[in-house]
């Protein structure tokens, strides 16, 4: 009965979307109460039935409508312990959520904030004095589909806003910066193909719609050359969570191509080159879009074909490169008619305002690139191992996956893994180095530079001042504006460190920091002041070449601090000698609580990891495709793998016989508001703690889905949180804010004033919601430029991240809000993500790149009053599942960079492993559900090492909500009867109200009758 209603209730479910997964456990959890309604409607039938057959005919009315009314009231008693027992979280966190009622004046800031971000982040890349128009053009042809569609984010948890209400239109741009644009065009493309194609959570459609070459015949051209001499071409991409970008379009098209990533082939659809669950409509049944090994950041066959058209037609064109994901863009220089570049990644809600006033000189571009675009994206070091490059599943594992399925039905997946073979060359790190050292061409591989963009002026920058300090190194940069207009520059300062060849990794160019310039004058100078600790120019020695058992190390020798345009071209420097290394493997560096030492030996990579050794002489072997053997996962990591998953954990087994029960159900008269304030050792925690039952303590931890429990015996209030990176979103209820850009074109901006921005325009609308739990930002790195989630991280590098996200954090914290920076750790991509992913890298990989971000945020955080909180991640570090990996939460997070707040999972959607006893010991505080999974159940709550995990996840979830802006007004979070419990009993009260004066009219009319009747008879 139950598996019927999960086939039929599904596709209902996923249209609104939640996972077959979910539908399935949904259903059964209230499973026993539908067989009591079945119950009750077959007991309603012999009521009914037999009312005909038994009653006096006088009565019959009366047991059938007294009938009816007590199975309404026992449907009414069932819906109550079903919304409070089962699906309490869920029902809970819709009715007791912020309505996200943001205030007009709140939403124009963020407005205002969206599009200065834009006319800062866009970037341009080409420009042969084409840009700005001169002021005799008046109109515009704009070519491309994607100009009657552009892409204003991505899909998933960073979607937000209603990108039909609002927003802001590449037309509407380039008509409010003056141009008239042709509308034949236009019109031509929004007949042509309604809407964006969806690349979302639960199915991709990564259809072009291009028209093709014969909808420009019959005068579309000549027309155009007759409406205006200058051309636009708009070429987009989109991802979103869930998917990585596909590498070979040509099976994609042919519907060969497995999206779901799941190890099974889809069926073809040829009629329309599509295949289920990942759609592809090609624009021409006479030829394929791709030819074989064609890609989805390369052009299309159509798409080429408007260009050539376009150039064969226009001497002036501009191209703007309207994509989350960096593209191949060597085409842009084939053609002598395409004079300016322009890179507008998801714009947001009024982001794309800026482009009209970019095109028309009204903005001067001051943005960066925060990727290196390389000529061939097949060619990377990171192409052959990573998601886009094909399904990593080991092939012996199939009994493991059937005991998966069987023991947890949320389970769909795979077991895979992902080996980061780059170490720490990771985008710009690698081309750099392999360029100093002489190994490639450098610009035959990469087309723009990371830090890359264009100015309508010019400046020079010169390092005015440098002085080597007993710790820190001072660099002052003076940038002069040399041309005729105003504009901004951004001072990029990198650090070239001394190599062994042999030795400690290194790259040869890294980023250390940046600052924007405010607008300069022409003519007009300003000096920025840059202090660097020489302790974060530390390597991370994971192979112990240096120290004993791993650590930071500073080694001897020269270092060069250098001021780039960009990544590659260096317009000034210095350097200093240091005398002696510097070991911080033993007393820790000055922003360490503790030192760091190697602690995830078990996520080392089995392959050959790229050194720069010899020239890279490795690099063939390194970076080439896993070997078959690769595919075979070890008895051993099989045994591990089970004892983690559902299949064979035990919560008896951690048990530690030394553990005391923590008191319970105390009567100390604290509620949470008294804490607000109060430092996390204050010794009212513990006391108020006391308060708390076992059971309350199960209800905080597994009910995290956009929300936090109420919980009665602290008076804590329910509170509400919300996706995501680029504004507010509520999963559960559907609420929206103002949609902030991608987090790339945020990065874009180079700027931290920028990112302070953003984070306060963030947070005031977070707190005009009245919601202050932000599942947010995100920074996991674009190791890969496929990656379906590279449009809600920021950067390829670990630096500008961080010191982005730090900014924005902090901006946002002032209003109360509590950021989950996410996610922790290396979810660089979505194959697999759900599934049994093993991510395996070099400790040195891990702390130099992947974790740097996230420390750096920590480490920066600017609030003693407030917290902040963090996100674990799907994916797993070697044979350890992040969401319960104690090296990484507890060694490492709170231990090494002193992090307090709350740990939540990602959206547990169980898999097998996301285990909730096995999170708490591990320092994942609370479960982002509605524990509803058999994962969420604690079976030994008379174990004090249970209670006391438990408790201390309590702790760290209560602390965080105190100290945010659901307590900054005391009388306001007193507890209370929350709203949903208001709700329910207004509906039962007049429930049983309609029911009890219904019964009485029923009741009231066979009294009447009777004594009408036997009036008659006497």
């Amino acid at each position: 009965m139950i598996d019927l209603l999960i086939n039929l209730l599904s596709p209902l479910f996923i249209a609104m979307g939640a996972s077959v997964a979910d539908v399935g456990n949904y259903l059964r959890a209230v499973s026993g109460y539908i067989y009591a309604i079945l119950i009750l409607v077959a007991l309603l039938i012999v009521v009914m039935v037999a009312a005909h057959f038994v009653a006096k005919k006088g009565t019959r009315h009366v047991v059938r409508w007294s009938g009816a009314l007590s199975f309404s009231l026992a449907l009414v008693l069932i819906v109550n312990l079903i919304c409070y027992g089962p699906m309490n979280a869920i029902v809970s966190g819709v009715l007791n959520a912020s309505k996200a009622e943001i205030s007009d004046d709140v939403a124009g800031n963020s407005r205002a904030v969206v599009q200065e971000a834009a006319e800062e982040g866009m970037v341009l890349v080409k420009n042969n004095g084409l840009l700005p128009l001169s002021g005799n053009v008046e109109s515009l042809n704009v070519f491309g589909w994607a100009s009657a569609y552009p892409v204003y984010s991505g899909t998933g948890s960073a979607a937000s806003g209603d990108n039909s209400s609002g927003v802001v239109s590449i037309i509407q741009s380039l008509q409010d910066a003056g141009y008239a644009t042709n509308d034949e065009l236009t019109n031509m493309y929004l007949k042509y193909w309604e809407g964006r194609p969806e690349i979302g959570m639960n199915a991709q459609n990564w259809s072009l719609p291009e028209p093709t070459s014969e909808y420009y015949e019959g005068g579309v051209m000549s027309n155009a050359a007759a409406f205006s001499d200058t051309a636009v071409i708009v070429i987009a991409r989109s991802g979103g969570e869930n998917a990585d970008l596909p590498t070979d379009m040509y099976a994609v098209q042919n519907g060969t191509y497995d999206v779901a990533k799941s190890g099974r082939v889809q069926e073809s659809v040829t009629a329309n080159y599509g295949y289920t669950n990942g759609t592809f409509y090609g624009n021409s049944y006479d030829y394929n879009e791709f030819d074989e090994g064609g890609h989805f950041l390369e052009l299309s066959h159509t798409e080429k074909d408007l260009v050539e058209n376009v150039c064969a037609h226009f001497d002036n064109v501009i191209v703007v490169i309207n994509a989350n994901n960096a593209m191949e863009l060597s085409w842009v220089d084939d053609y002598d008619e395409i004079g300016a570049v322009i890179l507008t990644p998801g714009t947001g809600e009024t982001g794309m305002a800026a482009l009209g006033n970019i095109i028309s000189g009204a903005v001067n571009p001051s943005g960066k690139t925060v990727d290196t675009y390389v000529r061939d994206l097949t060619s990377t070091p990171t192409f052959q191992n990573s998601g886009n490059s094909g399904n990593h599943i080991y092939t012996n594992t199939a009994d493991l996956q059937k005991m998966l399925a069987r023991e947890d039905k949320t389970y769909q997946g795979v077991v895979s893994f992902v080996d980061y073979v780059e170490g720490v060359y990771m985008g710009y790190k690698y081309y750099e180095t392999a360029s100093d050292d002489g190994v490639i061409d450098y610009y035959s591989e990469v087309q723009y530079p990371f830090g890359y963009g264009l100015s309508y002026t010019t400046f020079t920058q010169e390092i005015t001042a440098f002085e080597q300090g007993k710790d820190t190194v001072s660099v002052d940069v003076t940038v002069t504006n040399t041309g005729s207009v105003a504009g901004k520059d951004v001072v990029q300062l990198y650090y070239t460190p001394p190599y062994t060849n042999g030795g400690i990794e290194k790259a040869s160019v890294n980023l250390i920091d940046f600052e924007k310039t405010q607008l300069l004058e022409p003519g007009a100078s300003e000096t920025v002041s840059f202090t660097v600790a020489l302790e974060d120019m530390a390597s991370y020695d994971s192979g112990c070449i240096k120290t004993a058992a791993g650590g930071y190390i500073l080694e001897a020798g020269e270092y060069a601090m250098s001021i780039r345009s960009d990544s590659h071209n260096v317009l000034d420097s210095r350097t200093f000698t240091l005398s002696a290394d510097v070991d911080y493997s033993t007393d820790g560096r000055s922003s360490d609580k503790v030192p760091a030492t190697n602690q995830f030996g078990y996520a080392e990579s089995p392959m050959e990891t790229l050194s720069r050794k010899d020239g890279f002489a490795n690099y063939a072997t390194a970076t080439a495709a896993p070997a078959e053997e690769r595919y075979l996962l070890s008895d051993e990591d099989e045994g591990v793998i089970k004892n983690s998953t559902i299949i064979r954990y035990k919560p008896e087994d951690h048990d530690d016989p030394d553990a005391v029960m923590p008191t319970t159900g105390a009567k100390n008269g604290l509620v949470l508001a008294d804490l607000a304030g109060k430092g996390y050792d204050d010794a009212d925690w513990g006391k108020l703690l006391d308060q708390m039952s076992v059971d309350e303590m199960v209800t905080l931890v597994n009910t995290g889905g956009w929300q936090t429990a109420a919980i009665d015996s602290v008076g804590k209030v329910a509170t509400s949180d919300c996706d995501g990176p680029a504004g507010l979103s509520h999963y559960l209820t559907g609420a929206t804010g103002t949609q902030f850009p991608a987090e790339v074109l945020m990065a874009q901006t180079w700027s931290k004033e920028m990112a302070d921005k953003i984070g306060d325009a963030m947070g005031q609308e977070f707190a005009s919601a009245n919601n202050y739990g932000w599942y947010g930002p995100a920074m996991n790195l674009h190791r890969s430029a496929f990656s379906g989630r590279n449009f809600e991280y920021y950067s390829e590098d670990a630096v500008l991240s961080g010191i982005f996200a730090s900014y924005e954090v902090n901006g946002a914290a002032k209003y109360g809000v509590y950021s989950y920076i996410k996610h922790f750790a290396a979810n660089d991509q979505e194959t697999n993500r759900c599934a049994l992913l093993m991510t395996y890298l070099s400790e040195q990989t891990l702390r130099e790149n992947v974790l740097k971000p996230f420390e750096m945020v920590v480490k920066n955080f600017n609030f003693d009053s407030n917290v902040m909180g963090v996100m674990t991640s799907y994916n797993w570090l070697g044979n350890v599942p992040c969401v319960s990996n104690a090296d990484l939460l507890q060694t490492v997070l709170r231990g090494e960079w002193g992090f307090v707040g709350a740990v939540i999972s990602d959206y547990d959607g169980s898999y097998g492993y996301m285990i909730s006893h096995q999170a708490i010991l591990a320092g994942n505080d609370l479960m982002l559900g509605q524990g509803m999974f058999e994962t969420n159940e604690f079976t030994n709550l008379d174990s004090a090492t249970t209670v006391t995990a438990l408790r201390q996840a309590s702790k760290n979830i209560l602390y965080t909500v105190a100290n945010s802006g659901y307590y900054a007004d005391a009388s306001a979070s007193q507890g209370g009867m929350s709203n949903m419990t208001k709700i329910f009993v207004a509906l039962d009260v007049g429930a049983v109200a309609v029911a009890v004066a219904l019964e009485a009219v029923v009741l009231l009319r066979w009294w009447n009758k009777r004594k009408k009747t036997a009036a008659v008879d006497q």
